[in-house]
């Protein structure tokens, strides 16, 4: 029965160490569709079929993409299975430009959060919550899940972030002293709750409070806010990982040491998720162009 073998191919994805939870839904509901059809075979013209469904046609190559890796799999033991041709183009759509924002920029957001709203909590949590993004680099979704015990003396302890990962993130001290300054003010307003990051209701942050509070911020500053150019919380990621690549010392050995270390700190699932910020920032590229203009003119790269 396909039911069978989509459950099979599930497992071993999540035993590699892939969350896997929509992606399971949808091969699911592939197998359903294709076993109503009394077919126990991946077959490509009802993977066609069952993904044209969807509404847009990014989702139905996405789709589309979910069975091609099934059938690639099951193929290799069954050669009755059929691998789909991708009809409905690349499922993976390119990365947006990430906004980078100057240290000035940084340093109006952090004070615009502080000075926003009701003289309450919420100025301390927010103005220290963009402080902790931009000086780490976490995700805003790590930031919020942070418990009082993750707080260590070498750093903080993210603990199964996106990719089911757990890493130690070294804090400097002047973010360290930000922190237990904030702890220090809203200890006595939310004494029993462990994490980190409060809420005026006295539970953790949603992402979606996290977001209608940077874009408030953002907008107090002045900075743009249309859907081609508009800073998100992750831009205070962006400009961090950007700002340790400038970083970067010369010579082969140590740039590639640089970029594993920097791939690790941020909990990339992959080294090239680290160097796609090479070819998405101007700055960078410029960075590029000029070591290569003089290692071509015979000068040092």
């Amino acid at each position: 029965m396909l039911a069978a073998a989509v459950e099979a191919y599930v497992a071993v994805r999540r035993a590699t160490g892939f969350t896997f939870g929509s992606e399971a839904r949808q091969l699911a509901s592939f197998a359903a569709f294709s076993e109503a059809r009394t077919e126990s075979h991946v077959r490509a013209s009802l993977a066609i079929e069952w993904a044209a469904l969807a509404r847009s046609v990014s989702q139905r190559a996405r789709r589309l993409g979910h069975v091609i890796r099934l059938a690639r799999y099951l193929r290799a033991e069954d050669r009755d299975h059929e691998v789909p041709p991708a009809v409905f183009g690349a499922e993976k759509r390119s990365r947006p430009t990430p906004y980078i924002l100057s240290p000035e920029q940084i340093g109006q957001l952090v004070l615009a959060a502080s000075r926003s709203g009701y003289r309450t909590l919420r100025r301390d949590t927010y103005s220290t919550l963009f402080a902790l993004l931009a000086s780490t680099g976490l995700r805003a979704s790590e930031a919020i899940h942070l418990r009082l015990d993750d707080i260590t003396p070498d750093g903080l302890v993210i603990r199964c972030s996106k990719f089911r990962k757990s890493r130690l993130v070294p804090l400097h001290k002047t973010a360290r002293a930000g922190l237990e300054r904030y702890l220090q003010r809203r200890g006595a307003y939310a004494p029993a709750e462990p994490h980190v990051f409060v809420s005026l209701r006295r539970k953790p942050l949603l992402l979606h409070d996290v977001e209608v509070a940077f874009r408030t911020a953002a907008r107090a500053v002045g900075l743009p806010d249309s859907p081609r150019a508009r800073p998100t919380p992750h831009s205070l990621r962006h400009t961090f990982a950007v700002r340790a690549l400038q970083a970067c010392p010369d010579g082969r050995d140590a740039i590639t040491r640089h970029m594993l270390a920097l791939s690790t700190y941020l909990g990339h699932a992959k080294v090239a998720d680290t160097y796609w910020y090479l070819e998405a920032v101007p700055e960078l590229m410029t960075d590029i162009a000029d070591r290569c203009e003089r290692f071509v003119m015979g000068g040092r790269p």
